[in-house]
């Protein structure tokens, strides 16, 4: 191709969130960030049709030549599953924020900030240079820190400042690992950052373990997983409902894409070695953060703890090197963002009309708002992994290809299926939207059911739900190409399946 279409996908909407700081009326800001949000969804469409008819969209041109450092942008099963979450949840951001919370700065900004990360992600999600994606991995943080600390809630300045400490630890420790792979490159007379060269290195031992934590450190922060996972409810409580969709429904993935594409991607033995550790960690997670959705009164931190046992799903899916359990867990990644996306907005269209994301503030909603609690209850059923959901398929591909590594493992994982079913139906969904109607649910609600630019935010997302849950076999075929190729590059097979009575 001799038109850089990655290129162009990731600076189109950082082109429109920078002319939206110009001086221009609420309206026509509000509307040119909409069109720039469906112009990078509409390239990014186009970038996927064009992918699967085997048009080559990589892009590799010099940069820094003493780093050995390149301009070099790609795209796999993987990644493009990654830029289609991105390109379609942003716009309906937008429009789920068409009013965002009075903060510091205007509506503009908002959707500046939220155009500007946008177009950083998507090039974290298509670079093939090692020190490219640092600099955009860090980038991501500026636009989330000022959406958190401009448009949040009360204790905004204190979670954008412990988003931001952790995010910044981990890329530290990342950026260690960064410089060694350079003098490792170096000292084999190649230094370069692209990584199919660094993949070529094969770089084992003590130096491969050492170098493959530091990344490993920073996506185990990014995902997040127990024990660095407690960020996460902080930050979520204190953002809006449209950041905090940004933040675990695209951000966060960066975490377990960056685990597939340079922890297994660079370092396979390294990777092999912390795998046990790793399952046992995925476990503790999913537990974890189940447990504790439970005990949630908050509606954002119950979502957010959800999110945390969901990642552990992945990351268990990703480390018992099964075929089926990653493709499981690269599905999940695609899942897991409209998921998030269906309740951390719905949660929002509750707050924006009772004021509160107190559990107890709610009750018998169904009774006078059952479009809002319809879609509730389906947005329930997706963390759950309820059967017809998308969610449930990437679930019992994670569980299945890992019960053939490990089925104690497995096990204990499925005791977070149970709990789901608890924190969705017995916490969230019961005690907000049945019993007796409250005076003040009467009030808040009562006409008030979802608006039609509300109800166009919802319809899409729960489509999506509900076509791969029935129809998953164009995803799963896409992402297959990537756990099949990363299986063969770290070079562990797939389990014999065994047949009881077989000789």
């Amino acid at each position: 191709m001799t038109f850089p279409w990655l290129t162009f996908l990731g600076l189109l909407p950082i082109i429109g969130g920078l002319l939206l700081f110009l001086p221009m009326g609420k309206g026509a800001a509000r509307t040119l960030g909409l069109v720039f949000s469906v112009a990078t969804l509409a390239v990014g469409v186009a970038v996927a049709v064009m992918r699967g008819s085997g048009v080559d969209l990589s892009v590799t041109v010099p940069w820094i030549r003493a780093f050995g450092a390149w301009w070099a942008l790609g795209v796999d099963g993987m990644g493009l599953a990654m830029i289609l979450l991105t390109v379609v949840l942003t716009p309906l951001v937008l429009l789920a924020e068409w009013e965002p919370p009075a903060g510091r700065w205007s509506a503009q900004t908002f959707f500046a900030l939220v155009l500007i990360l946008e177009g950083l992600a998507l090039f974290v999600f298509t670079s093939t240079d090692v020190l490219l994606f640092y600099l955009f991995f860090e980038a991501t943080l500026i636009p989330t820190y000022f959406l958190i600390v401009g448009f949040g809630g009360e204790r905004r300045g204190y979670a954008a400042l412990k988003f931001l400490l952790f995010s910044l630890a981990g890329g530290l420790i990342m950026l260690a690992s960064v410089v060694g792979l350079f003098a490792v490159s170096a000292s084999q007379g190649m230094p370069s950052y692209l990584i199919g060269d660094l993949a070529s290195l094969r770089i084992d031992g003590d130096l491969g373990r050492w170098l493959m934590l530091g990344f490993l450190i920073a996506f185990i922060i990014k995902a997040p997983m127990v024990p660095l996972h407690t960020w996460l409810p902080d930050t979520a409580a204190a953002s809006t409902p449209g950041t905090a969709t940004l933040l675990v429904g695209i951000l966060d993935k960066i975490g377990t894409f960056g685990m597939i594409r340079f922890c297994l991607g660079l370092f396979p033995e390294a990777s092999v070695w912390v795998a046990p550790f790793m399952m046992v960690f995925a476990v503790i997670s999913i537990l974890w953060g189940a447990l504790a959705a439970i005990g949630s009164t908050n509606m954002m931190r119950l979502v957010a703890y959800t999110s945390v046992s969901h990642f552990g799903f992945m990351v268990l899916g990703i480390y018992a090197f099964t075929t089926t359990s990653q493709t499981g867990s690269i599905f999940y990644m695609l899942n897991h963002g409209f998921s998030t996306a269906a309740l951390f907005l719905v949660v929002g269209f509750l707050a924006k009309r009772r004021g509160s994301y107190d559990i107890n503030a709610y009750g018998g909603v169904q009774k006078v708002a059952p479009v809002t609690a319809g879609v509730m209850l389906l947005a329930g059923l997706s963390a759950l992994s309820l059967p017809g959901m998308a969610t449930f398929v990437s679930e019992f591909l994670v569980i299945a290809g890992t019960w053939a590594r490990n089925p104690i493992v497995t096990a204990f994982a499925l005791i977070g299926v149970v709990l789901a079913a608890v924190y969705v139906l017995a916490v969230l969904y019961q005690r907000t939207m049945t019993g007796p109607v409250t005076e003040q649910t009467q009030k808040a609600f009562e006409g008030r059911d979802l608006t039609g630019i509300e109800k166009a935010v919802m319809v899409p997302i729960i489509a999506m739900l509900l076509f791969f849950g029935f129809v998953p076999q164009p995803a799963v075929s896409m992402v297959e190409t990537t756990a099949k190729a990363t299986m063969e590059y770290v070079g562990v097979t797939d389990p014999a399946p065994v047949v009881k009575g077989a000789k």
